[in-house]
């Protein structure tokens, strides 16, 4: 028996997703004004859904995809509002899944030793 649950594991691997995204985001940002750039991503939701249903949800190797597409007349495929939005979406997604993991670990914690962390 594992002292990690399915559950846990998917948050685990949730969180290393959403880490994956904020890099290639932050990466978009910076590359905003390199001409020919076209932005990076990674659907970590739907590729952590389909580890899930087949009953592995870690650990999840998450693959980037290159979107092609033009913003500016160089172009570049980075649109700043649109990259800066989903940044701190993802980031906040990412301290919602931190947050929840921690509560579950502490959680285990109290119930292995009888007081919390």
């Amino acid at each position: 028996m594992s002292l990690i649950d399915p559950t846990q594991s998917a948050l685990n691997s949730a969180i290393q997703g959403a880490a994956q995204r904020h890099q290639l985001l932050a990466d978009n940002l910076a590359n905003v004004n390199t001409p020919g750039y076209q932005r990076k991503d990674v659907d970590f939701h739907g590729q952590l859904r389909q580890a899930m249903e087949t009953g592995r949800p870690a650990p999840v190797a998450f693959a980037a995809t290159t979107q092609p597409g033009v913003v500016s007349a160089d172009g570049n495929g980075i649109d700043m509002d649109r990259e800066s939005a989903e940044l701190s979406k993802n980031a906040l997604e990412q301290q919602a899944l931190v947050s929840v993991a921690r509560a579950r670990i502490e959680t285990l914690v109290t119930a292995i030793t009888g007081s919390g962390a």
